[in-house]
């Protein structure tokens, strides 16, 4: 995976291609979709959610400049693959997902394999978690039509947000926002597909 499916499309940090080598993807797909865990395609996790590939969990990650200690925001736990990873790398990670049974079936598998970083949330992602806020960088990993002015609010100065923007049935933006300053500066960064973040 790692050669073939990320480092050829330029995934070079040794901190991300550490990670997702030796992060269990398997532990967060169905079991009866374990054997394709490993392909570089999004995968169904029950909920009508979805894993992302591989690449786009390791391309937002290199983007976010992540290194231990770092305090991140995640948008949509799913299946609790993107935590996994900025457990691994060592970041503190807050993550909020808005589907119950998807929220305690990541809980299980990040106790199993004794991830104690991880810090999770049931509810509204769209208000992020302002009692832990700010932070150094948000991972957004379902798509608002518009991005949360809530969520910028919390990200510190000098950090970065991803996040893909658009429409459920429109060709979505991967974004990254940057606080410099004060100033707020995004930036588009690929078309992709995700599912639609849920306003609860």
């Amino acid at each position: 995976m790692a050669e073939n499916q990320l480092m050829k499309r330029g995934i070079n940090s040794p901190t991300v291609l550490n990670a997702m080598v030796n992060v269990p993807r398997h532990l967060f797909v169905p079991e009866s979709l374990r054997y394709a865990a490993y392909d570089d395609s999004p995968l169904p996790i029950g909920c009508g959610q979805t894993i992302s590939q591989p690449y786009i969990v390791a391309y937002m990650t290199q983007m976010i400049n992540p290194h231990p200690g770092m305090r991140v925001l995640e948008i949509g736990t799913g299946s609790g693959y993107q935590a996994a990873v900025l457990s691994h790398i060592g970041c503190e990670v807050y993550s909020i997902e808005s589907v119950e049974a998807l929220h305690e079936s990541a809980k299980k598998v990040f106790e199993s394999l004794g991830m104690k970083n991880i810090y999770l949330k049931l509810g509204n992602g769209y208000g992020g978690w302002p009692e832990e806020a700010p932070f150094d960088a948000v991972i957004v990993t379902a798509a608002p039509e518009n991005t949360p002015r809530e969520l910028i609010s919390q990200l510190k100065d000098g950090g970065r947000m991803i996040i893909p923007v658009g429409g459920a049935h429109e060709v979505q933006t991967l974004k990254m926002i940057e606080k410099k300053n004060g100033a707020v500066i995004e930036s588009d960064l690929m078309a992709v597909r995700f599912v639609p973040m849920v306003f609860m």
